[in-house]
């Protein structure tokens, strides 16, 4: 929708120039909005203003410069305004919609999708949670993040990788050990105390339960440091397939899941930490090892290595991070909750420190969800005890629901859920209003057959004849849809996918109570089925990247 103006104003402003005038020979970036008011066009560019330091003149003079010089060759504009200080407001013509809303049906399925990303490749890391508990709703907004994040950049021609990193090494595996050692000694009747700072969740108990049932009670007749070795790796395994579980419930994927504790026993934390040493920024001291990256503007030094001699989480991190650079994407993404923050300068220095482009490194921060039922907080979870876990958020409002409204703020923003809203069928709930409009297009569809019309019919249809401005509106709205999914992939916003198709669900609806869309007249029914039909696959395209199902019943 951008595109035809764009090429206007800068056909416009070459015209003037060589008139003598304009001044400027090289333009800056045209911007280009939709207004927030329909009366005040349907686009509006602010080169005027941009353009009036360098012209040395006011900006509506600029403007009116500009103006004159619109060569409308082909017709798609039916008015320009000057407005304000200096903005040119347009309106298309008519033809203008009816020929987008062909471009549009002939698209097909393939509608939204661009290629700015071929040729680039992307991995994006998500969760990335220990295996130590199961999954919390804190958890599910980074899982839903990450994915749709995914869906977008593929959607935008990119190769994207997805990959889950496990933390199964460390002190936080060795406190699941002794947690689950000692709910599995009370299974077999010995008294071992509970570690201070164990893993206190009733999902401990049913691990232990699990290995109990299947083992007996044999690591009770073993040393306990190797009962407790073999008990945290026998737990870890049994939560991370319960995660695998839960994500999948959502209908998420990793392409691949990497494991530290692998990474350790390859020696790739070794010889990461070597190059570091090699390149003069590690030194110890304290008795333990330490990065220099405050010779990279971090605030302190960080270590590496323990006094113990036990690699940090830190260590691991960079050496997943250096692999990840020597694999050869264009572009790294990392998925993390915004208690990480701190934890971004000091993984850009090391790269920095290793000779890696920090560039190619990017952040996406998830805040915190605060769950809502009855107007009250949710504090509690039923097995975890003390966090709400995301297979009982799943389980009371459905893959759907819970994925919608994880994306219905940026993602750095904090994000109330409400439960109660998110099970109603109504339009106050934002996921069963869109998915309405798509199952409402189906039934159209299946009363528009009753009557001899289909998607033939509709294909073959004269756009000329939606006149009315609800349908020129539908239309606008959907010509944004391409920009719409361009802008959240580049920025890294799927919630402006959300946005998007919470707007257009609301269009649809209002024009679909206030206009008979299968009338007498079957010139202009055939017409409004392929506004309709077209309106049906947008939103079905924005829910696919959401990851989101568009039902055709409800």
């Amino acid at each position: 929708m951008k595109k035809p103006l764009e090429a206007l104003l800068r056909d416009a402003c070459e015209r003037a120039t060589k008139g003598g005038e304009l001044l400027t020979t090289t333009l800056p970036p045209l911007l280009l909005t939709v207004p927030k008011e329909a009366e005040h066009g349907d686009l509006a560019s602010n080169l005027a203003l941009a353009l009036a330091r360098s012209e040395k003149r006011p900006p509506r003079a600029v403007a009116e410069t500009i103006v004159r010089h619109l060569d409308d060759r082909d017709g798609i504009l039916a008015s320009v305004e000057i407005a304000g200080p200096g903005f040119i407001n347009v309106r298309f013509a008519p033809a203008y919609w009816w020929k987008l809303l062909r471009e549009i049906d002939a698209a097909g399925d393939a509608y939204g999708r661009s290629a700015i990303g071929v040729g680039r490749r992307v991995q994006i890391e998500f969760v990335s949670a220990n295996p130590t508990g199961p999954l919390h709703v804190g958890h599910a907004r980074g899982a839903v993040t990450g994915d749709a994040l995914a869906s977008l950049l593929a959607a935008t021609g990119h190769e994207v990788a997805r990959e889950y990193y496990v933390n199964d090494a460390g002190n936080q595996m060795a406190m699941l050990g002794a947690s689950t050692y000692a709910r599995y000694a009370e299974l077999c009747g010995h008294d071992v105390p509970f570690p201070e700072n164990g893993y206190q969740g009733d999902y401990v108990r049913d691990v232990a339960a699990t290995i109990h049932a299947s083992e007996g009670a044999r690591w009770m007749d073993v040393d306990a440091a190797e009962a407790r070795a073999y008990l945290g790796d026998a737990a870890g395994a049994i939560l991370l397939e319960a995660i695998r579980d839960d994500v999948a419930a959502l209908a998420i994927r990793f392409d691949r899941y990497v494991s530290e504790r692998q990474l350790r026993a390859e020696g790739t934390v070794d010889t990461t930490l070597a190059t570091l040493d090699a390149a003069g920024y590690v030194y110890d001291a304290e008795g333990a090892r330490w990065f220099r990256s405050t010779a990279f503007g971090d605030d302190k030094d960080r270590p590496l290595v323990k006094t113990g001699g036990e690699f940090t989480y830190f260590a691991a991190d960079v050496a997943y991070h250096r692999a990840k650079y020597g694999a050869g994407y264009d572009r790294i993404i990392d998925v993390w909750g915004a208690d990480h923050h701190g934890h971004v300068p000091r993984m850009r220095a090391a790269l920095a420190a290793l000779g890696l482009d920090p560039a190619r490194f990017e952040v996406v921060l998830v805040q915190i969800v605060n769950l809502i039922r009855g107007g009250e907080p949710v504090r509690m979870g039923k097995r975890s005890g003390d966090f709400v876990t995301l297979r009982e958020v799943v389980a009371e409002v459905g893959a759907d629901a819970t994925r919608f409204f994880l994306l219905m703020r940026k993602s750095d923003a904090q994000l109330d859920f409400d439960l109660d809203l998110a099970k109603q069928r109504t339009a106050e709930n934002p996921v069963f209003y869109v998915q309405y409009a798509h199952a409402r297009v189906a039934s159209i569809f299946r009363a528009a057959a009753a009557v001899g019309l289909d998607l033939d019919a509709a294909a073959a249809a004269d756009p000329a004849r939606l006149t009315e401005g609800e349908e020129l509106a539908l239309v606008r709205r959907l010509a944004q849809f391409p920009e719409i999914v361009e802008g959240a992939a580049l920025e890294l916003e799927p919630h402006r996918v959300v946005f998007f198709l919470m707007e257009l669900a609301a269009e649809f609806h209002r024009y679909y109570n206030r206009s008979r869309i299968l009338g007498d007249d079957r010139d202009l029914a055939t017409a409004r089925l392929l506004l309709a039909v077209n309106v049906q696959k947008t939103i079905r395209a924005g829910l696919t990247i959401l990851g989101i199902s568009a039902p055709d019943t409800m």
